[in-house]
């Protein structure tokens, strides 16, 4: 029966994407204008159609270039849908391209971004600096960085002169991370069994936990997360979280920064740990279901079946599916009973904001190239 349910899972799948042609051309000087998503920043136009194949209810995109000359949005991505999947209406303009989202296509998760950019700057994320030679060492850095996702260098004729030759190291996340995480009857939620928590490594991490304790101040950000353990898994990934605290009642997780100092205090409700670096994180978490436990939003779509299980399942061969939740038969509006649905998040190294400035180039780490 496994190798059944796999097989029809795998037909299932692909009928989906048969059933959306694969469009991949892109249209210079074409503007799909309205039905608008929202927009993000890219640096070309590639990008921001793996924007559009990674974000969930994207179906098409129109990318203002650097030639835009209308106003100051320059680099601005927009994502795009529609019931059809297909633009109302099409038209000429100059300084924009438009295209399609790949997800039909069967997109790479993390794709590779080898292009360098010029006179660009990726504002914001910085988390180290340091000084290179040439942007080609300080994309090596980068590189070999766990934590760099991109970078900006600023070269030696750039003004003023105490700025030349430094290397920003930026951080954007690739864990799936999930809108919002409510408790909720008749529901249960969980993560893709093929999703990568962490690096490989030989070495496994060891987990420390504090029960029933909060550590005092020092947030740097919040992020919703199913579990202690998942709290843990999103501190680690951050090049700053020095240590955190999980508020199970509202499923929040506080990461935060202090490398001077732990102080802890006895609260209930609240379980700590301290972020493991350069190791084999413990990724069980990942795999246990969470009943009664709703992720909000992120859909990519959902399917009628049998069982959480079977839901599982079909999220961890879809490649698009990140985590999931399964509506049971106990849920109080049977119109939504035995809804899976299938769900992403965006994890591809994205920039904040994308802008013109001279003398600096800018490009993303070349992990996903190798």
């Amino acid at each position: 029966m496994e190798a059944l349910f796999i097989l029809i899972s795998v037909l299932a799948s692909c009928s989906l994407s048969f059933s959306q042609e694969c469009q991949r051309e892109l249209l210079e000087n074409i503007d799909f204008p309205g039905t608008d998503i929202k927009h993000e920043y890219s640096p070309d136009v590639h990008h921001c159609q793996q924007l559009c194949t990674q974000y969930p209810s994207c179906l098409f995109f129109t990318f203002l270039r650097a030639d835009w000359t209308n106003d100051k949005r320059h680099f601005y991505c927009y994502l795009k849908s529609t019931p059809s999947g297909q633009p109302k209406v099409q038209k000429v303009l100059s300084g924009v391209t438009s295209g399609y989202s790949l997800k039909p296509c069967g997109p790479n998760p993390q794709p590779c971004l080898s292009r360098v950019y010029p006179n660009v700057d990726f504002l914001g994320a910085d988390y180290r600096t340091l000084f290179t030679s040439d942007y080609e060492e300080c994309q090596r850095v980068c590189t070999k960085d766990p934590f760099c996702q991109f970078f900006t260098f600023i070269n030696g004729v750039f003004t003023p002169e105490n700025y030349r030759y430094k290397c920003h190291l930026k951080f954007s996340w690739t864990l799936p991370r999930t809108l919002n995480v409510n408790r909720k009857s008749g529901v249960v939620s969980g993560f893709s069994h093929s999703v990568q928590f962490s690096e490989p490594s030989d070495t496994p991490c060891s987990m420390k936990l504090f029960p029933s304790t909060d550590i005092v101040g020092g947030t740097l950000e919040s992020q919703f997360a199913g579990t202690p353990e998942h709290c843990l898994a999103l501190c680690s990934a951050h090049p700053r979280c020095t240590y955190f605290s999980f508020e199970s009642n509202s499923f929040t997780c506080r990461l935060k920064n202090n490398a001077n100092e732990l102080v802890i205090q006895a609260k209930e409700g609240v379980t700590s740990g301290i972020a493991t670096h350069f190791c084999q994180q413990n990724s069980d978490w990942a795999k246990t279901a969470l009943e009664g436990v709703d992720f909000q939003g992120s859909d990519i779509r959902f399917e009628l079946l049998d069982d959480a299980e079977t839901c599982q399942k079909t999220c961890s061969i879809d490649q698009n599916c990140q985590f999931y939740t399964y509506v049971d038969d106990s849920f109080h509006d049977s119109a939504y009973r035995r809804r899976c649905y299938l769900k992403r998040f965006t994890t591809m190294p994205a920039p904040p904001k994308v802008s013109k400035l001279t003398n600096v180039v800018s490009g993303f780490t070349l992990r996903n190239c190798i």
